[in-house]
Formats: structure tokens, sequence, C-alpha cells
């Protein structure tokens, strides 16, 4: 590479094997996570256009839509800006601008490792909590108050509100489930992923998505679908994970 030109393009088998197409319903937070990771393991160094949405969206497998929210996450979050004009395009720059960006450049190695550690533990036991609660006799009063803290989900309009009420309703799940040691981990748990999401931004589009999995997760607790509802909390799990890990 000639001094002040821009950086090669990566090779295509480098590429392959982390922008694999996106699989299942996840489409957002997938391509979030393969894109971020494309760009912190230097598929597309510092300084480098990115392929055009049209390219990257069939190398995915997802709309342009879907492309272009999660460009803009990504943008948000700072690994990318938008340059207009001739030359232009999503330019890679891994700096992030905002405060939540700066926060999570400031996460240290070990931090890192500690989140990741809280993510697959979580992945244990809210699915199981979730189970346990669609397995329970619920009485009148916990089906209004698990159906009270998924509205109060729905109507937060601020972000610090919304994640205050999404730990509220997980905290209400895991409390439906009526095990003290399976309460007290989800309680640990989402201590932990209140201080990861402080780390990134406020997205959108995923608080939409969240809130739909919420209401399956509650809709088979209350039916008393115990593998519907570890299926769902598997997934809405699944969803914040990949997000996560693209992000920090």
């Amino acid at each position: 590479m000639t001094a002040g030109s821009l950086p090669e393009p990566p090779v295509t088998d480098l590429l392959d094997s982390v922008l694999h197409p996106v699989r299942g319903h996840h489409a957002f937070e997938a391509c979030v996570e393969r894109l971020a990771t494309a760009i912190r393991l230097g598929v597309y160094p510092l300084g480098t256009t990115l392929p055009s949405e049209r390219d990257l969206a069939i190398r995915l497998g997802v709309s342009r839509a879907t492309l272009r929210e999660a460009i803009a996450a990504l943008r948000e979050a700072g690994f990318v800006e938008t340059r207009r004009g001739r030359g232009g395009g999503t330019v890679v720059t891994q700096k992030p601008k905002t405060p939540a960006g700066r926060a999570a450049v400031r996460v240290t190695a070990a931090k890192r490792r500690a989140w990741l550690d809280a993510l697959d533990f979580r992945r244990v036991v809210e699915p199981g909590a979730a189970a346990l609660a669609a397995e329970r006799e619920l009485t009148d009063g916990q089906r209004e108050q698990l159906e009270q803290a998924l509205a109060d989900v729905n109507e937060a309009r601020k972000p610090a509100e919304h994640r205050q009420a999404d730990s509220r309703l997980h905290l209400t799940v895991a409390a439906l489930s009526a095990s003290p040691r399976l309460i007290e981990a989800v309680t640990s748990v989402q201590a932990s992923l209140h201080e990861m999401l402080l780390a990134i931004p406020v997205l959108d589009r995923n608080i939409a998505h969240s809130d739909r999995q919420h209401a399956r997760i509650v809709r088979s607790v209350l039916n008393g679908q115990p593998t519907r509802a570890r299926r769902a909390m598997e997934d809405h799990c699944d969803d914040t994970a990949a997000l996560l890990r693209g992000l920090l």
C-alpha cells in the first residue's frame, strides 16, 4: 500500500468467514455483530470504505432496510461514519463519538470477559426461570403482576425508564418461578446486563424487537407453556448477547 492510499480491500476468504449469511429471525442484531466483528478484527481496517449496501445485503442475506439500520447502529457507536459527495460512502473510523461509545472504549479486557461470561450465564438461568414460571399455577394476582410488568415496559418512553421496566419484567418472571436461587441468579445477571447496556447506544430498532420478544415470553408463561417460554427467552437472550458482543 503506497503512502496516502486507502487500505486494500479484505481478501474474499476472510470475508466469507466473518460475514457469512444471517440465519433465522435475528437479522438486525446478527448484522450488527458481524459487521462490528469485521471492523474490530481488521477485516475492514481504519479508513476503509465499506462495500455498497447492495453488496453487503447480498453477502449477509438480509434486506437493504435491515442493513441500513445495522449500519446506523454502528455509526451511532462510532465504528463508521457516512461521507457525502464524490468518493463518499460508509467509512470505518472506530472512533466512538457518543458518551456510550466512549464508555465502551474504557471497558478493560477483564471486564469484557466478565460481561461475556455473564451473558453465557444468563443464557442458562433466565430461560430456565421462564420455563419454571410457566409450569406454576399462577394466582390471579400473579398474572396481573406479570401483565402489568409487561405494560410498564411498553409504556416507558425514556431510555432510563425502559431499562428499569425491562429489568423489573425479567425479575417478575424469575419471581414467578418460586425458586429463591433462580431469583438471586437473575437479579445478579440483570445487574451485569444493566452495566453493559449503559456502555452502548440506545437503539430504537432493538427496543422494539425486544418488546415483541417480551410479549412472547409473557404470553407463554401466562398460557402455561414452559417449552415455548424457554425458547422465547432463549431467543431474547441470544439477540441481546449478539448486539452486546458486537458493540462492546
